[in-house]
């Protein structure tokens, strides 16, 4: 939404959907689709040089059909042709499958990527794919104790975290092991679980001037960091780090948690209508001054004013846990408004709600949207006994099972398999994310809980039978999986 609005750099940009494919097919052109972010520095400066070039511009406009598309509007585009990350770069046929592409394409070269790519188009045009290739078929499952071994292999002893350089805040394993120290006692869960929170939260991956966690970092060592940042990770965060206070009785989490939030409301929350925004824009000159004096000669990077469903249910469970902890009223005051603003924006009875909005509702039918939202309900529900919130968690539930749901296999596919959109390209190719059907499997779990309805409890069963066999294959995010296990076996 956002992306559309603000470049003026002379590309004609057109929205994804039919009408710009339908064109590409008239006029025997390629697609060139630019799938980019608010937030990500690489992608306003390929604004700025490569699409802001008069001879770039004149070729774009002359031999393709441009179309551009915000990754955070649509994940569901986003994971279907993203090639290696934002800004994407990627060169379609009129039936919308790939040709070619990348990420970030400098000035220098883009004239001549451009060249090659529509002679080349030209020439074969009529040999070009009309359907994508199956996906691929996955291994078997693991037991739990291997699959447990298999992601705490991946823990870095030293600079705690998961996985190999660029280095992510994973909260599941993290999550994992707490919950397995309770349960055994074993010490060597208790070290993960402290190694990684330091490590995280008082390295540079932590903005220590206006708090908030960056993105990620490209060392092993949480240097370096890619300075945007986002809700959802920080919201994350915020209940981790309290959870393992309260866990651990490590006051210095419940402090960085405070931090975190702090920097949430500040900077991310609508504090007159409720509701938070989903990022802030890296800057690496902004972040470079490191003294709040240095920092207010600098401007501040700017705030994209969109509301996430699945990022604002997420947070949503984060204040009313921050709210219990540190007994702050206003705090859990805000979170039930908040939850009320994104429902209201969003939500449209019999379909769900939207993924975002923007002074309009966004794309709907996303699998993320109508769990973390459920899930917001049920915590509303349990703080304030109001049937209301009870009642719209299971009309979320039930309108996921009814759109998305894999009658065959068991699990949920990403988007609602209805609307004209889902006959282009690659969104033809039905998707199982993983991580998202593990969490939904949990969201289920409460929803059997609450309203005594055992298709729920069916459903969960099901859904993570479906993601038995790919846990192996998740690394350290086969932790969603074990912790909905844990989750569902409770019952």
């Amino acid at each position: 939404m956002a992306l559309l609005r603000v470049l003026s750099n002379g590309v004609l940009w057109q929205p994804w959907g039919s009408a710009a494919f339908a064109r590409a097919r008239r006029e025997r052109k390629p697609v060139l689709l630019s799938i980019a972010t608010t937030w990500c520095g690489s992608c306003l400066e390929m604004d700025r040089t490569s699409y802001a070039d008069p001879d770039v511009v004149a070729l774009i406009n002359d031999r393709f059909v441009p179309v551009r598309v915000d990754a955070d509007d649509r994940p569901d585009i986003s994971e279907r042709y993203s090639l290696g990350g934002w800004p994407t770069t990627a060169f379609l046929t009129p039936a919308g499958e790939i040709l070619t592409g990348g990420t970030f394409v400098p000035l220098d070269r883009m004239s001549s990527i451009l060249r090659r790519v529509a002679d080349a188009y030209a020439s074969q045009s009529d040999r070009m794919p009309e359907s994508a290739a199956p996906l691929a078929q996955v291994p078997g499952p693991l037991g739990d104790s291997d699959l447990t071994k298999q992601i705490f292999d991946a823990f870095d002893d030293d600079d705690g975290g998961f996985g190999d350089e660029p280095r992510f805040p994973l909260a599941s394993p993290i999550r994992l092991a707490l919950e397995l120290f309770v349960d055994t006692h074993n010490p060597a869960f208790e070290r993960i679980v402290i190694t990684s929170l330091d490590r995280m939260g008082w390295g540079g991956l932590y903005d220590s001037v206006d708090g908030g966690f960056f993105r990620y970092a490209a060392t092993r060592d949480w240097q370096q960091p890619h300075v945007e940042k986002l809700l959802e990770p920080n919201a994350v965060l915020t209940r981790l780090y309290l959870d393992a206070s309260d866990t651990l009785q490590i006051v210095r989490f419940s402090d960085r948690a405070a931090d975190t939030l702090r920097y949430i409301q500040t900077w991310l929350a609508d504090p007159v209508d409720g509701g938070w925004f989903g990022s802030q824009r890296a800057d690496d000159a902004y972040y470079a001054a490191d003294t709040p004096e240095a920092r207010r000669l600098v401007p501040a990077p700017p705030i994209a004013r969109s509301l996430y469903a699945d990022s604002n249910g997420a947070m949503v469970s984060a204040a009313l846990a921050a709210a219990r902890v540190f007994a702050d009223d206003g705090l859990r005051d805000f979170a039930v408004k908040s939850l009320e603003r994104v429902l209201t924006a969003c939500y449209r009875p019999g379909f769900g709600v939207a993924h975002g909005y923007d002074g309009q509702p966004g794309a709907r039918g996303l699998l993320p949207d109508q769990f973390a939202m459920a899930d917001a309900c049920l915590d509303v529900f349990d703080l304030t006994g109001n049937v209301v919130y009870e009642m719209m968690a299971e009309e979320l539930g039930h309108y996921a099972m009814r759109v998305m749901w894999d009658d065959e296999r068991g699990g949920f596919f990403d988007r609602a398999r209805d609307g004209e959109e889902t006959s282009i390209g690659l969104l033809n190719r039905t998707l199982k994310p993983f991580v998202l059907n593990c969490d939904a499997a949990r969201t289920l779990r409460r929803l059997a809980t609450t309203s005594g309805e055992s298709q729920f409890d069916r459903a969960a069963d099901r859904t993570l039978e479906a993601m038995a066999p790919i846990a192996p294959t998740q690394g350290p995010l086969a932790a969603h999986y074990l912790l909905a296990m844990r989750a569902i076996r409770s019952r």
